[in-house]
C-alpha cells in the first residue's frame, strides 16, 4: 500500500519478508502458494508481485518531493532491524523491546521449522539468496511499564522503574506473569492472564516493579532457550534494540538470566537504520555490508554479573508462576 501510493500507483509489489506474513506465500519458493490461493478464494492477481528485499521497486512521483527517488529496499519491521545489527549468520540475533517484545534468530540460507513453538520466516532476500529466521512474539513487555503507570498508578513514569528497581536488592519471591494479552512464543496461549504471584506483607511497590522488569527479561530467555534448541550454533551474544533497551537494570538483568553479554547500539531505533541500510547499499550509496555494521556506535556492553547464579534460579520459579497463570480463562 505504502509503495503503491509513493509511486503514485504504478507500482504494486512487496518484499518476500513481507509476503511471508501473510501466510499465503510459500517459504521454500518464494511465490504465492497456489494450492493456499485456490482454498482461501484468492485470486493471484490482485497479489502484489514479490520482490527482492534489496533492488529498486520503483520510483517515487515526482509530485510527492520534487524528485524521482528510487525505492530500493522493503523489509518487514523485525527483519530490517536484523539486517541493522549485523545479524546475517547462524547463531545470531536481535530482540527488539517496544510494546511487546521480538526476537529473531538468523538461520542462513536454510529453511528452519522450528520445534519449539517460534515461527519460520524470511528475514531478507537479494539476487543472490535467501536469508531465513525462527522468530518469537511476546505480547506484552513495555506495556507492562504503561500498565504500572496508567492501569494501577504504581509508578508515574517509566523513567521511575530503574532506580525503584534497584532500592531493593530482589524481588522479596514476588513474579508477575506478564500474560495482559495472554502469552505469545513460546506458549501461544491466548487464555493466559498476568497476575503477581508470592506477595506477602513485606512487598513493597519496588520489588513489584523490580519483579515486573525481571519478567520482561525472563519471556525473552524463554524464546532464546527455544532458538538454541532449534539452531545447531548456541548463541552466545544478544543484540537489543527499541525502547525498553534503554533501562539499564533490564539490560543488565537481561545479560544475567542469558549468562551472555547483551549489546546496545547508540541507535535504538534499528528497524529505520537497516531500511537504510539496504536500501544504500541496492543502489551503491554503500558498497560494503560489513563494513558499513562495523560502523554502527555501541553504547554499551552489558557482560553477565554476579547476579547472574541468582538469576537463572530464580528463572525457574518464574516459570512455575506462568504454568499457574496459563488457561485461566477456559476457553
Amino acid at each position: 500500500w505504502a509503495l503503491w501510493n509513493l509511486t503514485g500507483g504504478k507500482v504494486h509489489a512487496t518484499d518476500r519478508s513481507n509476503a511471508s506474513r501473510t501466510m499465503l506465500m510459500n517459504l521454500e519458493t518464494g511465490d504465492w502458494d497456489r494450492d493456499l490461493l485456490e482454498l482461501f478464494g484468492i485470486p493471484a492477481g490482485m497479489l502484489p508481485q514479490i520482490q527482492h528485499s534489496l533492488g529498486v521497486f520503483g520510483k517515487t512521483d515526482p509530485a510527492l518531493f520534487g524528485a524521482e527517488i528510487p525505492i530500493a529496499a522493503i523489509f518487514g519491521d523485525q527483519q530490517a532491524a536484523l539486517f541493522a545489527h549485523g545479524c546475517d549468520r547462524p547463531g545470531m540475533l536481535k530482540c527488539t523491546y517496544g510494546t511487546g517484545c521480538f526476537l529473531i534468530s538468523q538461520t542462513g540460507s536454510q529453511l528452519t521449522r522450528s520445534n519449539h513453538q517460534l515461527l519460520s520466516t524470511v528475514a531478507w532476500t537479494k539476487p543472490d539468496g535467501a536469508n531465513y529466521a525462527l522468530e518469537g512474539a511476546m505480547f506484552t513487555s513495555g506495556a507492562c511499564i504503561q500498565w504500572l503507570r496508567d492501569g494501577i498508578g504504581l509508578i508515574e513514569s517509566a523513567a521511575q522503574t530503574e532506580p525503584m528497581a534497584r532500592q531493593v536488592a530482589d524481588t522479596n519471591g514476588v513474579y508477575f506473569v506478564p500474560a495482559l494479552s495472554g502469552l505469545g512464543a513460546p506458549h501461544w496461549d491466548m487464555n493466559a492472564r498476568g497476575s503477581f504471584q508470592g506477595i506477602t506483607g513485606g512487598v513493597k511497590r519496588e520489588h513489584m516493579v523490580r519483579s515486573v522488569l525481571e519478567s520482561i527479561a525472563y519471556q525473552v530467555k524463554e524464546v532464546v532457550d527455544a532458538a538454541n534448541q532449534d539452531c545447531d550454533l548456541p548463541i552466545s551474544y544478544l543484540k537489543v534494540d527499541g525502547g525498553a533497551s534503554r533501562n539499564d537494570f533490564l539490560m543488565q538483568f537481561q545479560a544475567d538470566v542469558l549468562g551472555i553479554p547483551v549489546e546496545r547500539p547508540a541507535i535504538l531505533d534499528a528497524t529505520a537504520q537497516g531500511a537504510a541500510f539496504g536500501a544504500g547499499l541496492a543502489v551503491g550509496f554503500w558498497d560494503d555490508y560489513d563494513r558499513l555494521v562495523a560502523s554502527r556506535e555501541i553504547d554499551r556492553i552489558f557482560e553477565p554479573e554476579e547476579g547472574a547464579t541468582a538469576a537463572q534460579e530464580n528463572f525457574a520459579m518464574w516459570k512455575k508462576a506462568v504454568e499457574r497463570a496459563k488457561n485461566w480463562v477456559e476457553g
